[in-house]
Order: structure tokens, then sequence, then C-alpha cells
């Protein structure tokens, strides 16, 4: 069977999310542009162009002109690596892991991956070892191990940690199977309420909408990111006590502004409570529960404001005995199949293969893109049949649909560019935390560019309001 072209992957996400019509895009440039056996620049495209067409639609709908989204491949394969092409004060400012973060061969021959750059999680992971915190300490600890052993006993410390399967064996596994069961992109009507009319028109096709931003990381992150790019009203809300991954703030923050609060305390909660009940979109990335456990379920959040849209990313599902498993783009890759494959099509025997990465957080990029994408399908969706909504997608679901995709050869030759060959795909200008060179935004609109309105800023450097008020 034909693998499918970058256009009509877009055109299934298009018709997948409920919406009609023709998808106002195009899509410039070739495949490959990235090291790997995967499809990564047409699965940049497809989901870049799904979300930003969308955004012209809602423009559309509010009364402004007709225009398509216009992607380059290139820039948006490029983008699923923004994090690794930032500058500030024009030294690299890369994102750096842990010193024991990693894969490592156990004593049956099996490998894991280790995620350790949250504090608590290096921790655990040193507790259950019973070794020092160094690499070579590590290796020697887990040779006593079992790779699957080891992983269910990471799993119920509340850790994260993945075994490499190959694909087979994640196909044949029971979260495989109940992965493969599901699309990649799931959006649900969860309550009732009258059609939410489109803000009237305004100078940018997202400018009226009013996000919550509970997320951490790449992949949430990223979908806040997006709908800050066309104007919406990000407000990123965190908490001082919580681990963050600083590093990935100047890039993922962009157009955000950001509060801390404490869903500890009732007050937080109260804030959170009064702040939903006028957010057009209740965005979250945590673990499965988590935020529901402080009353801010999918059903509560739809009974506080009718009409709300929730977005909701996981590794793994909702579904299946992992449904509820702490996860990373690194271990879902290392679980289903990911590592194994590029290592096994870059020459490597199935039987001894050690896990080679994809040269970008693929499945984190494209989740962020696809929450977007399903989060203005759902507003779309409201302001013709009403209703409140629940748009879910996984880490793992996202990485089935790019498997679904094909693959390419020949391309582990390629380069991975460097920042200096990017020209005019960067901007710069200043952040609080310097001054800051990144890449700009992969998804074009020519009567409305996109673009950052705000410099990303520290954890909770703004008041917990909306910014209208």
């Amino acid at each position: 069977m034909a693998e499918p072209t970058p256009r009509a992957s877009l055109e299934a996400l298009w018709q997948g999310a409920g919406l009609a019509g023709a998808v106002p895009a195009r899509l410039g440039g070739e495949e490959p542009v990235l090291p790997s056996s995967f499809r990564i620049a047409a699965a940049a495209g497809a989901v870049v162009a799904a979300a930003t067409a969308a955004v012209a639609e809602i423009h559309r709908r509010r009364g402004g002109p007709a225009q398509q989204a216009e992607i380059d491949l290139r820039h948006a394969a490029l983008e699923f690596s923004s994090e690794r092409y930032l500058r500030l004060d024009g030294a690299p400012a890369p994102a750096r892991w842990d010193s024991i973060a990693g894969a490592y061969g156990c004593g049956d021959g099996r490998f894991v991956r280790l995620h350790t750059n949250f504090p608590h999680h290096r921790a655990g992971v040193l507790r259950l070892l019973g070794c020092e915190g160094t690499r070579e300490a590590v290796g020697a600890a887990l040779r006593d191990w079992e790779g699957f052993a080891f992983e269910q006993a990471a799993a119920e410390a509340g850790l994260c940690v993945a075994a490499m399967r190959s694909q087979a064996e994640w196909d044949a596994h029971p979260q495989g199977q109940a992965v493969a069961a599901l699309p990649a992109l799931r959006i649900e009507r969860i309550g009732e309420a009258p059609p939410t009319p489109l803000p009237p028109l305004a100078a940018r096709p997202l400018q009226g909408f009013r996000v919550l931003d509970l997320t951490r990381v790449i992949a949430g992150p990223v979908c806040g990111r997006t709908l800050a790019a066309h104007g919406a009203d990000v407000l990123h809300v965190s908490a001082a006590h919580l681990p963050s991954f600083d590093d990935l703030l100047p890039d993922t923050g962009r157009g955000k502004r950001s509060a801390a609060l404490d869903l500890r305390e009732e007050a937080g909660r109260a804030t959170l409570r009064r702040l939903a009940a006028e957010a057009d979109v209740f965005l979250q990335g945590y673990r499965p529960g988590a935020i529901a456990g402080h009353g801010f379920a999918p059903q509560d959040l739809a009974a506080l404001r009718p009409g709300i849209v929730c977005t909701s990313l996981s590794a793994y599902g909702e579904a299946g005995p992992w449904g509820g498993r702490r996860g990373f783009d690194s271990l879902v890759q290392t679980a289903s199949g990911f590592n194994h494959a590029e290592a096994v099509a870059a020459g490597a025997d199935p039987a001894e293969a050690a896990p080679r990465v994809l040269p970008c957080q693929a499945l984190d990029h494209a989740s962020g893109f696809l929450l977007a994408f399903g989060t203005l399908a759902a507003l779309l969706r409201r302001a013709e049949e009403g209703g409140s909504w629940l748009v879910r997608v996984s880490l793992a679901g996202t990485g089935q649909w790019l498997r679904r995709l094909g693959r390419v050869e020949g391309a582990f030759g390629l380069p991975v560019p460097e920042m200096a060959e990017l020209g005019a795909l960067l901007e710069e200008g200043p952040s609080g935390f310097g001054r800051l060179t990144a890449l700009r935004h992969s998804g074009h609109l020519p009567a409305t560019p996109p673009y950052w309105a705000l410099p990303p800023v520290p954890l909770g450097a703004h008041a917990a309001e909306w910014a209208s008020e």
C-alpha cells in the first residue's frame, strides 16, 4: 500500500476532527529533512498545517479574509527541535539532561531508559537501585535486574523508566493494543451548552480566546505556544513546589503570561476556578488524574463553565493497563519500538540492537500540534453545535500515527542543521532570561502572520488574572 502524502495525512486529520470542506493549506518542500527512517518532515508538515488551517478557518468565520496556511516541510521539521535552536545573550542554551538519564543494559541483555530530569524521579531511581548517583554505579546496579522487572518496579514506585521493545513486542503488549485501537486525536462532547459564537473580528485570528495552560516540559507547552502565536490570551499556571524543566521555558514560554497557584490550598483552587469560569480552553498535561484530584476533572469544568474545551495530554493514553502511567517522549520512544526500529534501520542486528533515538522529540512536538489542532477544531464545533468538549492526545497514540505514515530510506546520512544555517527562520528579541534568539513559528498565514507578542518569562512572573482584566 502506498504511503500517504503529507497532504493526504493532513486531510485525514481534518476529517477525523469532524471538520468539513477543503483544508485551507498549502504544503511545500520535500522530505527527508532529518536523519531518521521515520517520516518526521511529513508528520511535522501535516500537524502544523492542520493547526494553522484551523486558525485560518476560525478567522474566516469571524469575518476575516479567506487565506491558506503555508507550510514548508523543512521549517516544520526543524520546529520539532525548537528547544535546540536557542541562544540566550548569544550563548547556546540547549535543554540539559540529568547526569544519570539515558539507556542502560540490564542483566538479561535488555535495555532500559531512565528519565531522571526531575529531582524526585532521580532520587527514587537511586533509592530503588540502592546505589550512588553516577552512571557507573547505576550501570552496575542495573546488571542485577531484568529489564521488564525493573520497568515494572519503577512504575510501581511512581518513577519514569521504560524497557526497550521492538515494534512487534509493543504491538503484542496490552498497552500497545489499547493504543492502536484509538485514533491519535480524540474529540468528545462531554456536556450540554448552547452554541458559543466566535468572538467578533479582531486583528489577530485567536484574539479574544482565553487559554489556561497547566502543562510543562514540551508537548503541552507547544500547544499553548501555538495558540499564543496567533493571538490567544494564554495564561500558564504552575506552582513553586512542583519541579519544572526551566531550560525549556525560553522556547515554550513565548507569547504566554505565567502565574503560580498552589492547588493544595483552597485559595489556589478558588483562583483557578475563577479563571476557568471565564476560560475558553483548559489545557492540562499532568499525570492522569492529578488535576482532576483537585476538583478540575473535565466534567467538573464543564459544569463550572458550560461550553469549555478541555484539552488533555497523557503519555500512554487513558485506556489499557498503562493508562495512568507516567512518561515522557524518550520513554515512549523506547517502550513502543522506535529506538529499536531506528537501530535496525541503521544496520544493527535486531537481536543485539542498542537504542537509537529519533533526531528530535518528535512525539512531544507532534502531540503539541495535534493538541492545538484538536482544541481549535473543538472551538469551531462548539460555535456550530454547542456543547462542552474534551480533546485527548497521548504520546503513544501520536507514535502509532507516526508509524502509519511509513518509512524513508537513506536519510541517516543527513546532518542535523546547525543554528547558523537557519538564517531568516530565526527571530531575536528580549526575554526574561536574556536576549533570545529562537526559531520562528512554521505555521504561516499571509494575511495574519503569526508572532509572539509577549517574551518568555520565569515561572510565576505575572498575576493570576486574564490580560483583559
